[in-house]
Parts: structure tokens; C-alpha cells; sequence
């Protein structure tokens, strides 16, 4: 296909992106409508990365019975506008080399676009993210579309033993929780979706003072504080629905056994956990690396993979959000050695959080947490998402730096005290896709 010269001084520009992770300098401020403006100005490239969030328009708040209206509002935002069909939107962005999509969260919906910065360029990108924002198309036609694939994905992840583990340990994690909502989806609860759903939901959840408005590239303050300006011309001062995240309540922790047509098992154990701002953030996260989130570095691969040999991978995983986000472990294993391994699991758990790490295990997870952290912002586009977070979440300006510091500090008595706290393995939800018959019990009760 042809390429317009916009299109290939952005391919251009983009080949030279990477740069070295230092100190970031980011500019915040809030409009008067209180939208969050986070900007860190890169002139080295002729290009502007702009994200724009929106709190309480992800999953989370999603219609009781209606499955996933905030995901088809954030896709479909990008499928035409009042005077575009999806066909002519896409023809236009083309044109302009302007790379827009969209997509949504358990708790928030995002609009990203990519552009050059020469103003005949980004100006007519920003009004046509505008036009996505406040005048959407929301063609049934589309719609009907994207509602079938839907229902068609969720029929072929249900194949998936990995799939069917996870939504069934999110359903015990959060079983009237909003963190729930997506493990909720059923055909039913899709084809429930209306037109009329997706309008009341972009009316009620996409507006100003919900807004974050995440900059990275070659522009300036002044020229972000216009851009603001234009992208979100139109839309309501302020959501009619609150953003706010009930917190998780304790449960009894359960065990469920799902029978499934496959020779492996797969095993999920898993509890909520961690917040964003969990004052034990740090702790749980280094602890979590030596656990089982460091790959072939962590202690459940070594005992689960190379001492035992029941699997070719086992890993932990945390999940920080505004409540408590899940803590789990996941792995899959022939049938047969479902119980042992299940077993050994357990006892991995329970000895980490009775010992705490080595100082060789703690000495490594520093040395490769800290190394690596810059390489996760180390383009435009990634550092991009960082600050979406930062915004989201109110993170300190200084996180970029206080992380691997924070890091560096912790201790092993930190970890272990941390640990001993807050996870109990006792209360650990355990998920078992693949077992002979099923078998719903209760495990004991959270203390």
C-alpha cells in the first residue's frame, strides 16, 4: 500500500524512539474542569504520543447482566464518527499518518493517538480524536459486528483450560465485587448489550473531571495545555457516575474442582491482595519476583519444574489496583500429579512466607528488578502507559525514581514481616481445571 510522506516521516521517527532511561521530568497540573494533565516534553523526535484515560469507564462498572458495555464503548469510540463512517474515519487517519485506537480496563477506558508534531499534522489527528470522544458514531451495524465476535471469543477461550482457571479463581477472589464484572461475561449477558447501553454509558462515565491526559514527544507545555483544550472540547464537564471503587470485603476461602477434557491440569491459587498504594507495595512486589514472578529465578519454578519436574512453568503474579488487586499463582501439570503438585505449590508458599528470602535470592531480585526498570519506559510509547498510571493513580511525580530505589532499600525482614502479614496460604482460593469430578468445598475461614 502506498504511504503518504506524513505517514513515512512517522515511520522514520519512529525507528529512532529509543532513548536512555534517566531522570524523567514530568510536568502535572489540572485544568479548571479537573482534568489530570501529566507531560514530559522529548523533542529529540518529530512525534506526539497522547493518551487520554477516563476513571469508571473499565469493566468494573459495567451494567448488572450486561456484559462488557465499557469495552464495546471504548472500541466502538473509534469506529467513525456523526460525519465518519468507520470506513472514511479510517481513510482520514491514514491520511494524517495518525495511529488511533482505543481500548478499556477493570476500571478505566483509554483513547491513545500517535501523530507527528508539525501543526498541519497534529491538529486535524487532535480534533479527530475529539470527534471520537463527543460524537461517535455507535453504528448498529458495527456493533452487531463486534457483539458476534465477542460472543465468538468467549465461546473459544472456554476451550482454553487456562482461560476457564483464571475466570473461575476471579469469581472466588471477587464474587459480588466489581473486579469480578469481566468473569461475569456470559453469551447471555453479552447479547443483553444494547446500542442504548453503550450511548448511556459514554453519557454517564466519559467527562472532564475524570479525565487524565498522559503527553510524551516533541511539544510543550503551552502547546499541551491547547491540546487539552481540543480533545476534549465538547464532552460533559463532569461524569454523572461516580469512579469509585468499593473496597474488597473478606471471604472464606473456597476450592473448586472443574472438570475439563484435556491430559493436564490447570491449577490457579489465588486471593486479593495488593493496592497501588499499599504500604507494603515494595515488600510484596520483591517478594513476589523471588517467589515466582522472576521465571526460572523464582522458587516455585525450581521446586515445581526442576526438582519435581511437574511442569514447564509455574509463576506468581500480583495485580495492584485502586483495592485489593489478586495475588496468584498459576501452573498446569499432567492429571495424575495434580494433587502433588498442588501440594508442593502450597508448601513453596507456606515456607517463603514462614522464612522469608535468602540474601542470594534478595541480592538477585534486586540486581534484576532494578536493572530492568528502565527498560520498561524506555521509548516514547512505553513511558507513555507510565504516565497514563502515574495519573490514574495518583502515583507521586518521582515514581520513575522512587521505585528502583525503593527496591534497592528493602530488606529481607521487611519482605518476610510483609509476607507474614498479609498472606496467610490457608486463605489462599484454589482452582483446579481438569479434575475428575467436581468438588466445591469451603476452605477455612479468613482470620
Amino acid at each position: 500500500m502506498h504511504l503518504s510522506l506524513s505517514r513515512s516521516l512517522l515511520v522514520l521517527a519512529c525507528a529512532a524512539l529509543p532513548f536512555s532511561a534517566h531522570a524523567v521530568d514530568i510536568q502535572r497540573w489540572h485544568t479548571a474542569e479537573g482534568t489530570q494533565v501529566l507531560l514530559v516534553a522529548r523533542h529529540d523526535n518529530p512525534i506526539v504520543d497522547v493518551q487520554i484515560s477516563f476513571k469508571g469507564a473499565g469493566a468494573a462498572f459495567n451494567p448488572p447482566g450486561k456484559g462488557e458495555v465499557a469495552d464495546f464503548t471504548a472500541a466502538i469510540l473509534t469506529d467513525g464518527t456523526r460525519t465518519l463512517d468507520e470506513e472514511a474515519f479510517n481513510a482520514r487517519a491514514n491520511d494524517l499518518a495518525a495511529d488511533i485506537g482505543s481500548s478499556s480496563s477493570d476500571e478505566g477506558a483509554s483513547i491513545r493517538l500517535r501523530s507527528l508534531s508539525r501543526a498541519e499534522v497534529l491538529q486535524p489527528a487532535l480534533k479527530l480524536v475529539n470527534q471520537s470522544l463527543t460524537e461517535p458514531r455507535f453504528d448498529a451495524e458495527v456493533f452487531r459486528r463486534r457483539q458476534n465476535q465477542s460472543v465468538t471469543a468467549l465461546q473459544q477461550n472456554e476451550t482454553d483450560p487456562a482461560f476457564v482457571a483464571d475466570r473461575a479463581a476471579t469469581l472466588l477472589d471477587y464474587p459480588d465485587h466489581p473486579y469480578g464484572s469481566s468473569a461475569r461475561t456470559s453469551e447471555q449477558s453479552l447479547r443483553a448489550v444494547t446500542l442504548a447501553d453503550i450511548r448511556a454509558f459514554h453519557r454517564s462515565r466519559y467527562g472532564k473531571n475524570n479525565a487524565i491526559v498522559a503527553v510524551v514527544g516533541d511539544i510543550d507545555r503551552r502547546q499541551t495545555e491547547a491540546l487539552v483544550q481540543t480533545v476534549l472540547a465538547g464532552l460533559p464537564a463532569k461524569s454523572s457516575r461516580s469512579a469509585a471503587v468499593p473496597p474488597v470485603p473478606e471471604r472464606n476461602a473456597q476450592r473448586r474442582d472443574i472438570p475439563f477434557a484435556a491430559e493436564q491440569a490447570q491449577i490457579v491459587m489465588s486471593m486479593p491482595l495488593i493496592r497501588r498504594d499499599d504500604p507494603d507495595y515494595y515488600a510484596l512486589v520483591v517478594g513476589n519476583y523471588i517467589l515466582g514472578s522472576g521465571g526460572f529465578d523464582g522458587r516455585l519454578m525450581k521446586t515445581l519444574r526442576d526438582q519435581y519436574g511437574y511442569t514447564y512453568g509455574a509463576y506468581s503474579n500480583l495485580a495492584p489496583a485502586t483495592e485489593a488487586g489478586a495475588f496468584s499463582i498459576a501452573f498446569s501439570t499432567q492429571k495424575t500429579n495434580a494433587a502433588p503438585a498442588l501440594a508442593a505449590a502450597q508448601k513453596v508458599l507456606a515456607d517463603f512466607v514462614a522464612e522469608g528470602p535468602t540474601e542470594a535470592e534478595l541480592q538477585q531480585a534486586k540486581s534484576n528488578l532494578v536493572g530492568a526498570f528502565p527498560l520498561r519506559f524506555d521509548t516514547n510509547a512505553k513511558l507513555l502507559q507510565y504516565l497514563s498510571l502515574i495519573g490514574f493513580y495518583n502515583l507521586p511525580d518521582d515514581y520513575l525514581e522512587a521505585y528502583p530505589k525503593a527496591v534497592a532499600a528493602i530488606s529481607s525482614a521487611q519482605i518476610k514481616a510483609a509476607w507474614q502479614r498479609r498472606v496467610q496460604p490457608q486463605n489462599m482460593n484454589i482452582v483446579v481445571v481438569g479434575a475428575d469430578a467436581p468438588k466445591n468445598t469451603a476452605a477455612q475461614s479468613k482470620k
